[in-house]
This record gives C-alpha cells, structure tokens and sequence, in this order.
C-alpha cells in the first residue's frame, strides 16, 4: 500500500555550483528524499586574474543530476528553482547556446557590472549575441524553452539596483540584460524537450531562485531580521538578515534583497577551512582537535590567511598571515589558527553591528568546519553566544524552499518556516576561557590595525 506521504508532492532545487551540479529533491515538510549530482568541466584559469568556465556544459550536467534524482519521483515533482554562483556571467545566442565560455564570479578582468560587455566585445562577429545572462539563466532557459526574466539576486552584482528596482548604466550590452523580477515569482513551466531530458513533469512550475550563499542562507534559516549564519567552509562566509541595505565596501560588506522587504547583508573572508588545510594534514585534524581541547588557548595569536589579500571584514589586497610570536608545538599552532578565524569572525559581526544589524540569538552555523567540536566551542566562546549547527544549510536545498514558495506553501517565509529543521542543541561559550580569548582577541585586533587594514576603527 502506498501512503499519503509516499505520494506527498515534491519540490527541486537545483545549485549550479563550480565543480558540479547538485539536485536535492524535498517535500513540503523538508524532508530530503533523493539527491543528485553530475560533475562540471573544471575551470579555467589561464592567466592571472583569469577565471572561465565551459557554460555548454551547465545543461548536460544539470539534466544529468536531475535523472539520476529523480528516478520514480518525477510526476510527484510541482516545482523546480535554480540557484548559481553570483557574478557568473554569459551570453548566449538565440537558441540559448553560450557564446564562448562564461567569466566565473572571480574572474578580474571586467568589474561586475561590466561583464557582459567585455564579452561582447570578445564575441565580435563570430555569433550574434542575443542574450546576456547569469548561469542560472541559462539553465532556466532550457527548462523552460523560453527567454527568462531573473532574480535581482543573481543580478545584484552585475549592475541591478534592487532597492531602486532598475538596472544600472547602459552599456554595449545593455539591450541583451533579461527582465529582473523576484526570487521565487514563477519564471515559466518545463517545457516539452527538459521533460525528456530530466525526468521532470511537462508543465511543473519553474520559479527564480537566489545566488547560491543567500539560498544556503534560507536553508540555515538565517531569513529574517537579526538571524545569522556562520559557513564555515573553506573560506569564512557571514550572512544574515537587517531591516534596513547594509554596504560598505572597503569592508566587503554588501546586501541582497529578501523578497520580504528586508535585506541580506554579509560578505566572505578568505580565511577558514583552507587556513588549517595549508598548514595542516587534513588526516591529522581529529587528532589535532582532541589534543587542543585538552590544551585550552594558544599561546601566541594568529590572523590566518593562507595566501595574500583578505576581502572581509575588511579589504586589504596585500594582506598576509600574522604570527605574535613563533608557536610552542603543532598543537599550539593548531589551536591558534583555530582562535584566529574566530577572531576574524568576531570582527566581522563587529563590523555589521557598527553599521546597524547587530546580531540577535543564537548564531546558526554550517560548513564542514561546523563539525569540529573544539572549534565550536572555541567560537561561542570568542562569540560570547552559543552556536548552533545545521544540517539543511546547502544551496541545493535553500533552491527548493525557493520552489516551494508559492506552489507549496503561500510565500517564501511561510516555506522556510515549514521545511527548516529546528536548530539542534546549542554550543555555549566556555567561561574558564573567555577571559584570555578576550585579551587575545584585543592584541589580534592591535596587530591588524598597526598594519592599517581596519581604519573605521581610528
């Protein structure tokens, strides 16, 4: 017998990311039931500053992933979103085939906004260019069968004003920029040829989605104001929800908007993960965590950046890692590192209070980093607040609380109130060591302000 939940209805998110395409297939309740992915070809990087991507393989392997997700679910499925890297950008012709590859979101050759007419003027002659999208356009073009509008999300960093509703200055390009409308509003529905090659239903609602971190954002349920999430990945990335825009660029801080009314401010350092992993044998760090539990703070401070340059909480193109003094062992080392991108994290939640979205509750907390014990706790504690973690904070997901938004739930927050999990059992600050993570904290802070990277502090 087939119950009423084996039947319930279904929602895809799709998160059309770097080195893959991942599908995660949800209920109406959050409830993941199949997932998918299909690898991407990889980057390339020819030069400095260079950063390219083949846009013709976004669609194979994005209806790649959805077959291998959806296999006997695919007449369950009533809607579909998609999210993407921000600042990914493309043109395409008129049968929405990418004209040349894609600039990827770190691509230094165009600023942002201009993107689209760099590769206009690449493209020249050879095809006519018809349309200049992100890559979650495409995608939605080909699921669709039409020329899309998108999501002032995605279009934020190539020229949208979301809070004046209007593009920015016109340029060579100008006429190829798609309608902007708001994440989640009904884009079309799957047209005949993606059914066939997706498993997808014909006629299944296909909505806008959201840059891949504010959808990751959603699936956190940092969505509302005063709510944050820490993505502790690779790299640090802070996100969360004000009443009012919050930008400041010399601190790479900078805001989406939430299709509620409010905004989405946050920004990335590029510290993290990646600073153990530059250091450290990714083998070692189970060992590494247990024996700097038992050790307690480090005895030297460390900024811990493991190439050159930082862009938040505050924007230094030459900036390199800082030691106070030589470490006593491996596992002072380790511990240090650990404090110091807790410190870099403090800073950063200084920072956003300063300019208005002070940090309210318990703080969410995702990524792989996320997992270490000793790093939670070592964070709440420079934090002063306990952290939580959550397992649903991924792009793929947030999609589908996007596609859920007005199909299977009346609005956007009305889906994250349905389909995010309950915060799990919140990480207190230890108070045996705030005191000495707090003179840590000022003497990282002293270090950082006598190189002259933090200036709004004078």
């Amino acid at each position: 017998m087939t119950s009423t939940t084996d039947r319930a209805p279904l929602v895809v998110g799709i998160d059309l990311a770097t080195a893959e395409a991942r599908v995660a297939v949800a209920d109406g309740t959050g409830q993941v039931v199949a997932r998918g992915s299909a690898p991407l070809a990889p980057p390339r990087r020819p030069g400095p500053g260079e950063s390219e991507h083949d846009a013709g393989s976004w669609w194979p392997a994005v209806a790649g992933a959805l077959r291998g997700a959806l296999h006997g679910l695919g007449d369950r499925v009533v809607a579909v979103a998609v999210s993407s890297t921000s600042g990914t950008a493309v043109l395409a012709d008129g049968e929405y085939r990418p004209i040349g590859p894609a600039l990827l979101y770190d691509d230094a050759r165009a600023p942002a906004p201009e993107r689209w007419d760099w590769l206009l003027a690449r493209a020249g002659a050879r095809r006519v260019a018809q349309h200049a999208w992100h890559a979650s356009d495409l995608v939605v073009a080909h699921l669709t069968g039409s020329a899309p509008a998108t999501d002032w999300s995605h279009a934020l960093k190539t020229g949208y004003d979301p809070e004046a509703r209007r593009w920015g200055p016109a340029g060579p390009a100008a006429a190829l920029r798609p309608e902007v409308r708001a994440p989640a509003s009904a884009a079309g529905t799957v047209c005949a040829a993606a059914a066939g090659a997706t498993g997808l239903p014909t006629g299944c609602s296909v909505r806008l989605g959201m840059t891949d971190g504010c959808a990751a954002q959603l699936a956190a349920g940092a969505d509302r104001p005063g709510r944050f999430v820490s993505v502790l990945g690779t790299t640090l990335v802070v996100k969360g929800a004000s009443e009012g825009r919050l930008d400041a660029p010399e601190a790479g801080v900078y805001s989406h908007r939430h299709p509620g009314g409010w905004w989405l401010p946050g920004g990335a350092s590029n510290t993290g993960g990646g600073s153990l992993a530059s250091r450290f044998a990714r083998s070692s760090w189970a060992d590494l965590d247990r024996r700097a539990a038992a050790r307690g703070p480090a005895t030297t401070v460390c900024y811990p950046l493991p190439g050159v340059g930082d862009r938040f909480p505050f924007a230094a193109a030459g900036a390199r890692e800082l030691w106070s003094a030589p470490p006593a062992d491996e596992v002072d080392a380790y511990r240090a590192v650990l404090e110091g991108v807790a410190f870099v994290e403090r800073l950063a939640y200084e920072r956003l209070a300063d300019l208005g979205a002070p940090l309210g509750g318990p703080l969410r907390s995702a990524g792989a980093g996320g997992r270490s014990a000793i790093w939670t706790a070592v964070r709440a504690t420079v934090l002063d607040v306990a952290i939580v973690g959550s397992a649903t904070a991924e792009t793929s997901f947030g999609a589908c609380i996007l596609a859920a938004a007005g199909t299977l739930h009346a609005s956007l927050d009305a889906a994250g109130d349905a389909m995010v999990a309950p915060a799990g059992i919140p990480v207190a600050p230890v108070a045996a060591e705030r005191a000495q993570l707090d003179d840590s904290y000022g003497r990282f802070v002293a270090a950082l302000d006598e190189q002259g990277w933090l200036p709004w502090r004078r």
